[in-house]
């Protein structure tokens, strides 16, 4: 298909309802195994637009929109609903309770934070001994999860496998949006609106994803179920571009914020396929979209899992840059989503399998 016109492919602009939309889906908690209030929101903004909507055995939300003309691919796009956080494993009575880890979370970052408990929200506080009555050597020592608990005041509103998140409560600050979980509800509100205005000419396939944090198991099997031609994970990735105490030029980053959508080109669990990464380095360029990329590292996401299956499936990823990534609160500027947002919604309207005709 020809290229459209800059003026004529009318990119939209992620606004008022956008941004409220990411707040309900910072706000709920959707840990990893328990995705639900995360997935009922998903579903109500995307079900008038899909052609197909099923969610699978493992809670993923599949969502199809068929090519209104000849189809040329099929594009499979995902985000992941869960977030990192905490579940109850053992009630100690009188309204303390033990919690493990569930995903990627530093243990320094966890004493004294607000949480929510269960599917009432239930709210609490992580506690650890105050600094004032711990000993020296305590001081020293590595914080111990064991040495960590649960308190909600009450005994008995709490059961064992209840899920625990940040009680973080979204709000956007001038250029920036601060929140829980923006890694990856950044990612799940941008393919809501993918979906929503996705081209004619492609068959768009959407995957909500269940258990990414824990290891990618949701994006496995909804690759499997949709057999794409290619398939692209959007993600939130860290920026590490705070700044060098030592007073050198920080030039160690993957990304940085204000720089626009991250490419991957690799991380931990995938190569990207090269001439996906300069597909969406043309779009950006033609489009003058601001991007940037995520040089390679450690991390991963959905893509690492998707790529795999079958016969294999080219992919890559393109992620929301934010700082903070795994703690109580992100924090990531609206001009790199929308620029993310843009770029994707670009890239779509003028994939074709002409990109595909030289070798990976």
């Amino acid at each position: 298909m020809n290229r459209p016109e800059f003026s004529t492919l009318n990119i939209p602009q992620l606004g008022e309802t956008q941004i409220a939309l990411l707040e309900r889906l910072s706000n709920a908690c959707a840990l990893s195994g328990d995705e639900g209030e995360v997935r009922k929101l998903i579903i109500d903004e995307i079900k008038p637009f899909a052609d197909e909507l099923k969610i699978d055995a493992l809670g993923n939300v599949l969502a199809t929109r068929k090519a209104r003309s000849a189809a040329q691919l099929k594009v499979l796009c995902s985000a992941h609903m869960d977030e990192v956080g905490f579940m109850v494993v053992q009630d100690e009575e009188n309204g303390f309770y033990r919690f493990e880890i569930i995903g990627g979370i530093d243990i320094r970052q966890v004493p004294g934070k607000p949480v929510w408990i269960g599917k009432d929200h239930i709210p609490g506080v992580i506690g650890a001994r105050p600094i004032h009555l711990q000993k020296k050597d305590e001081r020293k020592s590595t914080l111990a999860l064991e040495n960590l608990h649960i308190d909600c005041g009450e005994a008995g509103k709490v059961k064992p496998g209840d899920r625990v998140a940040f009680a973080t409560r979204f709000r956007q600050i001038g250029p920036s949006l601060l929140g829980k979980a923006l890694d990856d509800r950044l990612g799940v509100a941008t393919l809501i609106e993918l979906f929503k205005n996705a081209p004619d000419h492609i068959e768009f396939q959407a995957a909500f994803t269940v258990q990414e944090e824990i290891g990618l198991r949701g994006a496995r099997v909804a690759a499997h179920a949709f057999n794409p031609d290619l398939a692209i994970a959007i993600d939130s990735t860290p920026a590490r571009d705070l700044p060098a105490w030592d007073e050198s030029e920080n030039a160690n980053y993957n990304t940085r914020l204000g720089e626009g959508a991250a490419i991957y080109i690799a991380d931990s669990s995938t190569l990207s396929d090269p001439r996906l990464v300069k597909h969406l380095q043309n779009t950006g360029d033609n489009y003058k979209i601001k991007y940037q990329f995520r040089q390679p590292g450690g991390g991963g996401t959905d893509a690492g899992a998707m790529h795999r299956v079958r016969t294999g499936v080219p992919g890559l990823s393109v992620s929301v840059p934010g700082r903070y990534a795994h703690t109580a609160c992100m924090l990531a500027r609206y001009s790199d989503w929308q620029n993310t947002f843009a770029l994707l919604y670009a890239a779509l309207f003028t994939i074709s399998p002409a990109i595909f005709e030289e070798p990976r």
